[in-house]
Order: C-alpha cells, then structure tokens, then sequence
C-alpha cells in the first residue's frame, strides 16, 4: 500500500492500483490506443463488495494476459 497526495492507493498486481477518492472506486481498465490515454473504472464507495468482485475480474484479465515474468520467473527461490 502506498500513501500519496492524501490518497491511499493499494496495489493488487502489475498495471492495477486501486484508490479511493470523491466517494469511489478508482482503477485503471484499459488503453485507448485511438487517443493514446488511459480509460479509467470507477465504482461507487458505498457497493465494497461490488467493487472488490469488479476489481477481481480485471485482475484475473491482467493474470491471464500476463501470467508470468520473466524477472520474477528467472529470480532464485527465498530462503
């Protein structure tokens, strides 16, 4: 979790951070390659569950799309 510009931000996998502000929800869900930004998901603060099943999903797209790297596929095991 990472604290900044009053905004507490937490980090559920490569390519999505998940924050709250102005009463919602806020991650990153997308590329518009048309207009080259980001098209950002929101939810609303008070449906959690929705939210977490929402962001659950996107994690599971990124997971299936990116399921391995090589950096951490190719570090030595922790002792």
């Amino acid at each position: 979790m990472h604290d900044g510009y009053g905004l507490a931000l937490v980090s559920v996998w490569a390519g999505l951070v998940v924050w709250c502000h102005g009463g919602r929800y806020w991650w990153r869900a997308a590329w518009d390659a048309r207009r080259q930004r980001v098209i950002y998901a929101w939810h609303p603060f008070t449906e959690p569950a929705r939210a977490a099943d929402r962001i659950a999903r996107r994690y599971a797209q990124l997971r299936k799309a990116h399921s391995s790297s090589t950096t951490v596929t190719g570090a030595p095991p922790c002792a």
